[in-house]
């Protein structure tokens, strides 16, 4: 595995509560912040960083998503200190790419949320069932 491994939903907001140093970066589209909602880890001292792993609606990867996370403060730790980076997106499929990305920057450790913030399609044709919104995280609209 090339980035640091998954967490449940749950385990993300334990990390984020437990670790002062740990972040949430949300790598969603600007769409999806807008008409889905975002995490809201603010009840935690934090705010998530909202950085697109690709773009809508072409699909087409952030070639400076790195650069993006570094200008939002989130890079390599040359103190050997551990910084966690918890990655989220729909589903938790795009969200992997990004923590590769980022572990291969030197940002690491890195993780992906399983089930990222809505989950994967259920048998009726919505999502919902599971990621962290539908197991009660705390989330906003934008």
């Amino acid at each position: 595995m090339s980035y640091a491994g998954d967490l449940t939903p749950e385990q993300a907001w334990e990390l984020l509560r437990e670790n002062p140093d740990a972040v949430l970066v949300d790598v969603r589209t600007d769409a999806e912040w807008k008409y889905v909602g975002v995490p809201d880890v603010s009840s935690l001292g934090k705010q998530a960083a909202l950085i697109e792993w690709v773009s809508h609606p072409t699909g087409a990867r952030n070639d400076n998503f790195v650069d993006q996370l570094k200008e939002a403060g989130i890079t390599a730790d040359s103190s050997g200190s551990e910084r966690p980076v918890i990655f989220l997106c729909r589903s938790g499929q795009r969200s992997i790419g990004a923590a590769e990305a980022a572990t291969a920057a030197g940002i690491d450790p890195s993780y992906n949320v399983l089930d990222g913030f809505e989950g994967a399609l259920g048998a009726d044709g919505h999502r919902g069932l599971v990621g962290w919104r539908a197991i009660g995280l705390p989330w906003r609209q934008q």
